[in-house]
């Protein structure tokens, strides 16, 4: 068993060092639905079997043909006229020895006519190259679901995804460059009764250019507020001031001359990060007035139920702060000075997760919920990033696509910009049109390109005509996606199925935020954007 687990560490190091053992596991207990083996499927399902997904299925009903073996490095001539679900998954499964791959010989039309709730048991559902009228219907039955549903495309050099998730809670976000959390302008007891054991005037040489910065900047922060009634360094004029009581604090040698203390040096520097105010953030706030915060059912997700412990925390045992995160940045001190400040703040984390926890327990049994439906675990991490909390929450595709909710001002401001990424939406929404009215893409048979172009161009103009949208679209752009004929260029199904299978990893671990809602891939200038639709 411990054999096991150490391989198992070895071959996942990288990624454990992103998302943790807990991102690990809910990575081998989830299950992708792949719809349709294309280039990009495939490439979206490497991607997900090789950091060790539980398992997937991969629905499609196509036979290989000889452009799926010319486009695709997971088919190959031997498998012409094979289901491409059963060759795709044979060849998939050899990446990884330790995911589970399932196919299903059926179109998903198929399946949502027969058994929608098919469709029910997955994690996420990937759909590749799908049309709008497949989107719509899987996308309802998802919706109703709460299954998140990504939609890929890959249309000659253009890349598409869009999410739709009913909502998406995340408790490790991962937030760059995130405030520490040191509560230097609100100590609790057990912060000031520590510091108060440092003198720094008594101690010797060695034990003065040892003592952690946090503790430099506690005392002589002290000494401000006793001269200045109170009040905390404000303005760049007094942080300055107090960086200068600081500087005064370095011991000077016989001759007079400062001596190289890095940690008085490393309390100067860091006075900004110290003097941060211990605050609740207004993202924050916001979930905490939120309906679901506030209603909690049994019915209610470990998140919400552990939020309003937080936001029952905050009003009682908090007095108006969130728990301590328990962390504090590197530092130059000497070890056990180190160790001792870090057990100080990493206990009080402790403190204030038990005190969360006992909220957490009331509110399951008020719930009628049995107490242990939580654990402690759960709280601990949720309490250490409850700065960080993040809900995203995505407009269906019917919605989306409804005359009525169409988010004109959004398309409408972007194509301010004639070249925005925008454009190749309403353009591949206007293909999408095309196969709806032809059953085939434009281009496809070089014979018609020209003919296509022009009926192209009346479902472009019928797109926004329909959605009462005063934008331009360049003929060029019309002409340049009758010349894809909907070809899949294995460089761009490579791209999006790196990007799509980072969203899916993220939709599985609960951890970062994926993007809201649609994302284009621009391989021509090799730009992209995202836009809220």
């Amino acid at each position: 068993m411990a054999a096991a687990k150490a391989s198992k560490e070895q071959k996942y190091d990288r990624q454990l060092r992103l998302w943790g053992d807990h991102g690990q596991e809910a990575l081998e207990n989830a299950h992708v639905c792949l719809i349709n083996a294309t280039a990009t499927g495939t490439e979206i399902l490497k991607n997900l079997v090789l950091p060790g997904i539980g398992a997937f299925t991969i629905v499609d009903g196509h036979t290989v043909s000889g452009e799926d073996a010319g486009n695709n490095f997971f088919l190959s001539n031997n498998n012409i006229g094979r289901n491409r679900a059963q060759a795709a998954t044979e060849l998939l499964q050899e990446l990884n020895s330790d995911v589970s791959g399932n196919f299903v010989e059926e179109t998903p039309d198929k399946l949502l006519d027969n058994d929608p709730e098919f469709f029910h048991r997955f994690t996420i559902v990937v759909g590749v190259q799908l049309p709008e009228s497949t989107c719509l219907r899987l996308g309802s039955v998802l919706w109703n679901a709460s299954v998140p549903f990504l939609i890929c495309k890959t249309y000659g050099l253009i890349g598409y995804m869009r999410l739709v998730a009913q909502e998406h809670t995340v408790i490790e976000s991962h937030p760059d460059n995130a405030l520490e959390d040191l509560r230097l302008d609100q100590p609790f007891e057990e912060f000031k009764n520590h510091t108060n054991s440092y003198d720094l005037d008594s101690m010797d040489k060695k034990d003065h250019s040892h003592t952690p910065w946090i503790i430099i900047v506690a005392k002589y922060l002290e000494n401000w507020l006793s001269e200045h009634s109170g009040q905390l360094p404000k303005n760049y004029k007094e942080k300055e001031a107090f960086r200068q009581m600081i500087r005064e604090g370095i011991r000077k040698n016989d001759s007079g001359v400062p001596e190289d203390e890095e940690n008085f040096e490393e309390a100067i520097k860091n006075v900004n990060t110290a003097l941060n105010l211990t605050k609740i953030p207004s993202s924050i706030e916001n979930l905490f007035n939120s309906e679901q915060c506030n209603g909690i059912t049994a019915q209610s997700s470990p998140f919400w139920v552990m939020l309003r412990a937080v936001k029952e925390f905050v009003h009682d045992e908090g007095r108006g702060s969130l728990p301590v995160r328990g962390t504090i940045p590197d530092m130059i001190a000497d070890s056990q000075k180190f160790i001792n400040l870090q057990n100080v703040y990493r206990e009080k984390a402790m403190q204030d997760a038990a005190a969360v926890s006992k909220h957490v327990e009331c509110l399951l049994r008020s719930v009628g919920k049995p107490p242990e439906s939580i654990s402690d675990k759960d709280i601990k991490l949720f309490c250490k990033n409850a700065s960080f909390l993040r809900v995203v929450r995505c407009r269906s595709l019917a919605e989306e696509y409804s005359v009525d909710s169409v988010n004109k001002d959004e398309i409408a401001s972007y194509m301010d910009n004639p070249d925005s990424e925008m454009v190749f939406y309403l353009m591949l929404r206007a293909v999408d049109r095309f196969y709806q009215q032809h059953s085939r893409y434009p281009g496809v048979y070089n014979y018609q390109v020209e003919e296509d172009i022009n009926k192209l161009k009346v479902c472009v103009n019928s797109l926004l005509q329909e959605y009462s949208l005063s934008v331009n679209i360049k003929d060029d752009y019309i002409h340049e996606f009758c010349r894809y004929g909907a070809a899949e260029p294995h460089t761009v199904s490579a791209f999006l199925g790196g990007s799509a299978a980072q969203e899916a990893i993220k939709i599985i671990s609960h951890q970062f935020v994926p993007f809201n809602n649609t994302f284009i891939y621009n391989a021509m200038s090799q730009t992209s954007a995202t836009f809220q639709l």
